[in-house]
């Protein structure tokens, strides 16, 4: 117990430091060691990961104590209320874990709309009605179970001493608790956890969470079932049901994660291993990158407007094409097909190298981008061994729903908006739902997360991110740095972005992404400008062919990368 205080201590410690140089500006630079490496959302969460690695565990022990850590210190969307999926690769097995939200059994088709016919207000966004059956609990018990070493009690034991001693709250956490501060206060349960007397906690203030610490004290004794059934399941139940909600305690009970087999793919002499639907991923991180090396990616001048706008077009394309996804068992379009190099050399074949094809022609649709919310969160974990994790979980919007589970201290998800849940209307991304994503009870709705195992000749990397729609391109753009131009991982996660998502009809830019020439080079060839958002935040792993090891976090956001320096 000693050892574990100190290094509770040490952490806080290094988590300040991490916190002030963050606040300062200061840019993470990429690791590198031969030991492991974890890259996540949170400073606190990735020295969890790292002392897992360091005391014996692999890179799924790594992955789930990060993730379960994050649960504690990245309430915004790290969960136990939620959902996500995994995507290894161990020696030469591949294996994508599917733990994704469903609908709750009494869920309906028309569940958000009035009698009219027209979508209730905030009704999928906010409030008991948005949750869906959080897949988290059993998800990541389940990767665990298959793939773990350390026991389970060890794997969930550093977040339950963060929950419980508590942890410094960063700078960052308490300006997004005070940018949210209006959906928290809704909610009493909510409130009295993330706004105590009524504003948030202020940075360096020690918080703790004695019901998220004994709910994780169950979960460790008893697995899934201390979450899923019993006196915290029917809390679950009740916190969904005070404000309207319909998901059951049987509900919870019933689910299910679903071990999927990876879609692989094959782009500039790398392969790839990513999830298949609900997940979009596979097929629009595959296609943009298939269609940048069918359209000549590699003869074009690096940061030419001829890159950005095949770029763009790439996009574009992947996204119309990602209305066809939804459910496996309902989808109308399967990724087999769509990574089809015959379905890629016909939609490369229709890109115009020197003219945007209008979007609008295709559908109509409203003309601005919704703000982007920071909502998924992604880790990716290597071990000694070159074993590769990443994984992606989320509440959707920030905060979820905004309803406290308050016996078991964590929040419930938003996950229905991501459904068809008006059709024709945009959801709280902008984007364009189609019929295979139309709610039913029972059934998952379809995702943007894209947890991406890339590797070639002793080569291996582990990516994904976080930031709705936007994940799909910053992955692509980052894998493309990666796999095509050979920069360094920490560089390819600092270059700036690009995003279009086929409808609304506009191409969205980072600052410093184009220059003013380049830019006016775009709108001349046809391509409308929207407001200048964050594409993404990337958080990546690698092993090199030397058996070394790095990690990059993202510099959007104040993430965190770090390596165990020797092997253990």
């Amino acid at each position: 117990m000693r050892s574990d205080r100190r290094l509770w201590v040490l952490a806080v410690l290094a988590v300040l430091a991490l916190q002030a140089a963050a606040a300062a500006g200061a840019s993470l630079p990429g690791a590198v060691g031969s030991g492991g490496a974890v890259s996540s959302s949170d400073p606190l969460a990735t020295t969890v990961g790292l002392d897992t690695l360091r005391r014996g565990g692999n890179a799924v022990d790594a992955a789930v104590a990060t993730a379960l850590a994050l649960a504690v210190v990245f309430p915004e969307a790290g969960n136990l209320g939620g959902g996500g999926f995994a995507v290894l690769k161990f020696g030469d097995r591949l294996a994508s874990l599917d733990f994704r939200e469903t609908a709750p059994a009494a869920a309906s088709r028309e569940m958000y709309l009035d009698a009219a016919g027209e979508p209730r207000p905030e009704a999928s966004l906010f409030g008991g009605l948005a949750a869906g059956v959080p897949g988290s609990p059993r998800g990541l018990w389940e990767l665990h179970d298959r793939f773990g070493h350390l026991p389970w009690r060890r794997v969930v034991a550093p977040a339950q001493r963060l929950a419980r001693r508590g942890f410094p709250v960063s700078s960052r956490l308490e300006r997004i608790l005070e940018q949210y501060r209006d959906r928290l206060e809704r909610f009493a349960g909510t409130a009295d956890v993330w706004l105590p007397g009524g504003r948030p906690p202020a940075a360096g203030t020690i918080l703790r969470q004695p019901a998220l610490a004994r709910a994780l004290a169950a979960y460790a004794r008893a697995g899934p079932e201390a979450l899923t059934h019993g006196h915290l399941a029917a809390a679950a139940e009740r916190a969904a049901h005070r404000h309207g909600g319909v998901l059951n305690a049987a509900d919870l009970a019933a689910y299910r994660p679903v071990w999927r087999e990876p879609v692989r793919f094959e782009a500039f002499g790398w392969r790839f291993a990513a999830m298949d639907q609900p997940s979009s991923g596979a097929v629009v991180v595959g296609q943009i990158l298939g269609l940048a090396e069918r359209a000549g990616w590699h003869r074009q001048p690096r940061f030419g407007a001829n890159r950005a706008h095949l770029l763009a077009e790439a996009m574009r394309r992947a996204f119309a094409d990602r209305t066809l996804l939804g459910d496996p068992e309902t989808a109308q379009g399967q990724a087999t097909e769509l990574l089809a190099p015959e379905w890629l050399a016909q939609r490369a074949a229709t890109i115009d190298p020197y003219r945007a094809t209008s979007s609008r022609q295709l559908r109509a649709w409203p003309a601005e981008l919704p703000p982007e919310p920071a909502d998924t969160t992604h880790l990716s974990v290597v071990d000694a061994r070159g074993n590769l994790v990443a994984l992606t979980t989320t509440l959707n919007g920030l905060f979820g729903c905004a309803v406290i589970v308050p016996e078991a201290g964590y929040l419930l998800n938003n996950e229905m908006d991501d459904f068809t849940t008006a059709p024709g209307r945009p959801n709280v991304y902008g984007l364009v739902q189609g019929e295979a994503n139309e709610i039913a009870p029972g059934k998952r709705m379809l995702s943007s997360m894209s947890p991406t195992i890339a590797w070639r000749d002793g080569e291996a990397l582990a990516v994904g991110g976080r930031g709705g729609p936007r994940i799909l391109t910053a992955t692509a753009q980052v894998l493309l740095n990666l796999i095509a131009d050979d920069d360094p991982l920490q560089t390819a996660l600092d270059r700036p972005r690009i995003h279009h998502q086929w409808l609304p009809d506009k191409l969205f830019v980072e600052d410093d992404a184009l220059s003013p020439e380049i830019r006016a080079e775009l709108e001349r060839r046809g391509h409308e400008f929207g407001p200048r958002p964050t594409v993404g935040k990337v958080h990546a792993v690698g092993r090199r062919t030397d058996g070394t090891v790095t990690a990059a976090a993202d510099p959007r956001e104040p993430g965190s990368a770090g390596v165990v320096r020797e092997q253990q």
